[in-house]
């Protein structure tokens, strides 16, 4: 339950502080305000992102499931609003899938 604090208060700091320049992707865009970033990974490239500090990169979609790899921890994923995955204190959530590109929102693991 800590770490999911310190993890939700660490989201907040780096939001807050200038994290929002410090988000970095190839085959990726990433848009993040004070709740949450959006992270929209094209298909078919190496699609990766740094999202406050965690690297997050796109593995593979088969059908309505999303693996990932976020901050070395591979997770599968589907889409829709019931999939939230916590990992490495963010919660993941597939917004969509289309032939072309992946929405990903991320959001502190703090509820």
């Amino acid at each position: 339950m800590m770490r999911r604090r310190l993890a939700a208060l660490a989201l907040t700091a780096a939001l807050v502080g200038g994290g929002l320049a410090g988000c970095s992707s190839e085959g990726a865009d990433v848009d993040c305000n004070l709740n949450s970033c959006t992270v929209t990974m094209d298909r078919g490239v190496d699609a990766k992102a740094s999202v406050l500090g965690v690297d997050v990169t796109l593995k593979s979609v088969e059908g309505q499931q999303v693996t990932l790899d976020v901050g070395g921890n591979t997770v599968t994923v589907p889409v829709g609003a019931d999939g939230t995955a916590n990992v490495g204190g963010l919660d993941v959530t597939v917004q969509s899938v289309t032939d072309d590109q992946v929405v990903l929102k991320i959001t502190g693991g703090g509820n």
